[in-house]
């Protein structure tokens, strides 16, 4: 999946994982969340930030993704950084488990958001980034940056 639908509430984003990693591919997934989960997300209370996906015995888990206590909730809260199960078919957890074994590929959560009422996370199949990569994509980025510039610069010629 390219794309988020349209008729979707953003959550968060994990900005950090296009500068870090290369993405060869994106997935969607569910997530299994109890109540008050679901109400932090709705305020925007998470945090994607070094959080990874893992396959365990079939089973698609999300690691160290942070959901901040809900504070009207008094004594039945959910702890902020427990391991949360993702929804996927089984042929895509087969084939992802494939391409992560033989390729060196890692899961990382790229986005959560709401789609029709329900908790949905983009992952995305991807390669770490070495320190030059890093330094070209910067490069790449100031160079267009410096070119868009110059062509703005060039229509303001004088009349």
């Amino acid at each position: 999946m390219s794309k988020r639908p349209e008729h979707t509430k953003l959550v968060c984003q994990n900005r950090k994982a296009r500068h870090d990693y290369h993405i060869d591919d994106r997935f969607e997934a569910g997530m299994v969340l109890t109540g008050t989960e679901v109400k932090s997300l709705r305020e925007g209370r998470a945090n994607l930030k070094d959080s990874y996906a893992r396959v365990k015995n079939g089973e698609l888990w999300l690691h160290q993704f942070h959901i901040s206590e809900y504070p009207f909730a008094y004594y039945n809260n959910h702890e902020p950084l427990r391991i949360r199960k993702l929804l996927m078919h089984k042929q895509e957890i087969k084939r992802l488990t494939g391409k992560i074994n033989e390729r060196g590929f890692s899961l990382i959560p790229l986005e959560v958001y709401f789609s029709r009422g329900k908790a949905k996370v983009t992952l995305a199949l991807a390669r770490g980034k070495k320190a030059y990569d890093k330094r070209q994509d910067i490069k790449k980025r100031e160079s267009k940056r410096e070119m868009d510039r110059i062509k703005k610069d060039k229509g303001k010629g004088d009349y």
